[in-house]
């Protein structure tokens, strides 16, 4: 089957079960989620299209949803036990289980300890 942007064109959802349009072609008002999120914006509700392209890396297209901008909202603003959470999550994932030093860095989860100790470097605490 050729690759052709015209079998992508489906605006009344008979082909593929949802509104679908080529890669740059959306209507307005449309957004990925990964726009939404640059906008600062969460999708509230499903997805009410999607866009497809052709890539290289696969044989058949490839698909994002897309979600109404104007249904969009904020996300909800963190509470002070989740930042605590993921402050605690955080510095575990970046405190050597052999040394117990804190680094400024994520510890690699293929060496599970920091790289001075993983190469033999770190002097006797």
């Amino acid at each position: 089957m050729a690759r052709r942007i015209a079998d992508l064109w489906d605006p009344k959802g008979e082909r593929h079960d949802v509104p679908t349009y080529p890669w740059g072609l959306a209507p307005d008002g449309l957004a990925t989620r990964d726009q939404l999120v640059a906008m600062g914006l969460r999708p509230r509700g499903g997805a009410v299209a999607q866009v497809m392209w052709f890539s290289r890396l696969s044989p058949e297209p490839r698909f994002a949803r897309l979600y109404e901008i104007a249904k969009a909202t904020p996300p909800k603003p963190r509470t002070p036990g989740q930042i605590a959470s993921l402050a605690a999550a955080m510095r575990a994932r970046r405190t050597c289980p052999e040394c117990g030093e804190v680094k400024p860095y994520c510890l690699s989860t293929s060496l599970g300890v920091c790289t001075p100790c993983a190469d033999g470097f770190t002097t006797a605490a």
